[in-house]
């Protein structure tokens, strides 16, 4: 069949990207599900900092890729062997395929999934290959999802079924933003009622990591940025404190409020001099959670004594050390409780072809959520 797709062509093109245009939208070739596979229409896709990192070539993948990763639709077909789906399903995509069978899959961390990500590196489906062509060559996925597009295929288990009651453009941001950022607290860090918690950057997941302290009880709940309309929308979320880092030090603000330092601080950034100022804001015997991806070449620098001497913890967090079919329903219970109000993260809606833009806003700090709706065009 044929699907019109947003294409990354080439990778680190300079910004705007208005003008540069390194994503084109054009008619592709999709092929039908394979073994173990699904077709979906995608209904509502986030632009998340992941899709800029392959833009702007710090997360480097293989080109020609469909970019989006974080997505929901409706399954129109499945292949061979298909149990977990069936067409007419409403989906919310992961963006780790698991295959259920390494080791890390069943010692319950299918975030890092040996298959799942390999496949994803490649830039292939979980069982190999890819299912898009353009002028008769193949186009790689992106994270198994490839989200930006009216239509895709993906392994079915990158695919959670939900109700169809929950719209579709709140679906979509549970499949990264709140999966990250909400899991990084009640996963990862595991935080508990009464703690205090700092989240150093408030990008979609940062803005999620808020609402997940919030929803897990801790105080204070301290937001910091540079931008002052994102803590203004964590203040709306529940932050208790919020520190502008552009304008006071961060460490100092954040351990004056705290009485020292926060049990838990979660860094959002991507950034590894972030990364260690969130370090450096925890208490004695406190956890650091990283969430956000810096460039693979940037180095971490901390005082190797307060790991010993301190019991300071630094821990990665990966898609939220999430389970996604344990994980994802409960998440979506609190959103229908009032408890995430994930709806809010939104800022913009546009259609494929506005792409470029978004990814220009996203870059300067001017959005938390963008939603891609194919049909909007």
């Amino acid at each position: 069949m044929k699907t019109r797709a947003a294409i990354l062509l080439e990778m680190g093109r300079p910004r705007p990207y208005a003008e540069s245009r390194p994503v084109v939208v054009d008619e592709v070739e999709l092929e039908e599900p394979g073994y173990g596979e699904v077709l979906v229409e995608l209904k509502a896709a986030g632009i998340c900092h992941s899709d800029l990192s392959v833009v702007d070539g710090s997360r480097p993948r293989p080109t020609p890729m469909v970019l989006g990763h974080e997505a929901a639709g409706i399954v129109r077909a499945t292949g061979p062997g298909v149990t977990a789906v069936q067409a007419g399903d409403h989906v919310v995509f992961t963006f780790v395929p698991m295959c259920g069978r390494c080791t890390y899959c069943t010692s319950g961390r299918p975030a890092l999934c040996d298959l799942g990500n390999a496949a994803n590196a490649r830039g292939e489906l979980l069982r190999g290959g890819r299912r898009f062509h353009r002028h008769g060559q193949p186009v790689h996925h992106h994270l198994g999802v490839s989200a930006f597009a009216q239509f895709t295929v993906a392994a079915e288990e990158s695919l959670i079924k939900i109700d169809p009651d929950i719209p579709f453009d709140v679906a979509a941001v549970f499949g990264c933003a709140v999966m990250t950022g909400v899991g990084a607290v009640v996963n990862t860090a595991r935080v508990e009622p009464g703690s205090s918690v700092a989240v150093f950057g408030l990008g979609g997941v940062g803005l999620a990591a808020v609402m997940g302290a919030v929803a897990a009880g801790a105080y204070p709940v301290v937001a910091v940025d540079v931008l002052p309309d994102k803590l203004e929308r964590a203040r709306a979320l529940g932050a208790t404190h919020t520190v502008n880092a552009r304008g006071v030090d961060a460490v100092e603000a954040v351990r004056d409020l705290t009485g020292g330092g926060v049990d838990y601080a979660i860094e959002a950034a991507g950034n590894a001099d972030v990364l260690a100022q969130a370090y450096r804001a925890t208490r004695r015997g406190g956890t650091t959670v990283a969430v956000g991806l810096p460039h693979p070449a940037a180095m971490l620098s901390i005082p190797a004594v307060t790991v010993t001497a301190e019991e300071r913890v630094i821990r990665g967090s990966y898609m939220g050390s999430a389970v996604p079919r344990r994980d994802l329903p409960r998440f979506l219970r609190l959103f229908r409780a009032g408890r995430l109000p994930v709806d809010r993260l939104i800022t913009h809606r546009l259609g494929l072809e506005e792409i470029n833009q978004g990814f220009d806003r996203l870059a300067a700090g001017e959005a938390v959520r963008q939603l891609v709706l194919p049909d909007a065009d």
